[in-house]
């Protein structure tokens, strides 16, 4: 199935060789410039984020095949899972897409019986969502195997936890940073609570 576009390309550029990748790539990080003070394409850098990227998401891409399902349902089936009864409208703001792709997804999610939707208690107009059984035990399965693709790259890199985690966070935009923190604590805690019950 189609992958939902976050947002439009900004460009495409290739290379030949590995080793012209990997010598673009070195300029860009040493700060290299040909052209008196323009920043070289970070080619290495780029390349490994989409091919990094790609396995990641890959993984979970052969479970979801099971239902017909593709990437744009494992982010819905994600977000729903990590805060339960999220309005409609925060998920259209988190995953940044229309409401009409979000329909067709959702719809399909609904009648497969991964995610339930109610009306909320104070404004009937708001719609609520919330994962099933069902749902929560997909969601967990393709967390758990992005989980063990982390931990592998972690311990073959020689890195922590804490450094990636600081990288993912400064691959952010600056101004979305403390909501992307705020609303990960959210999830964390309301976890920890539904364990405690």
């Amino acid at each position: 199935m189609a992958d939902i576009n976050v947002s439009p390309a900004r460009g495409r550029s290739g290379t030949g060789a590995s080793g012209s990748a990997q010598g673009s790539g070195q300029g860009a990080a040493q700060g290299g410039a040909a052209d008196g003070g323009a920043r070289d394409p970070a080619y290495e850098l780029i390349e490994l984020m989409f091919f990094a990227y790609r396995d990641f998401v890959g993984d979970p891409d052969h479970v979801l095949e099971r239902y017909q399902f593709g990437r744009a349902h494992h982010r819905v089936l994600h977000f729903v899972y990590r805060h339960p009864e999220i309005r409609v409208a925060d998920l259209l703001d988190i995953l940044k897409i229309t409401k009409q792709s979000l329909a067709r997804v959702l719809k399909e999610l609904i009648e497969q019986g991964f995610i339930q939707q109610k009306e909320g208690q104070v404004d009937r107009r708001q719609r609520l969502l919330a994962v099933t059984e069902k749902g929560r035990a997909l969601a967990l399965e393709l967390a758990r195997l992005q989980t063990e693709r982390f931990a592998r790259a972690i311990a073959q890199s020689g890195t922590t936890r804490d450094q990636a985690v600081r990288f993912l966070y400064a691959m952010i935009d600056p101004e979305s940073r403390e909501d992307v923190t705020r609303m990960i604590t959210q999830a964390d805690r309301a976890l920890a609570r539904s364990k405690e019950r």
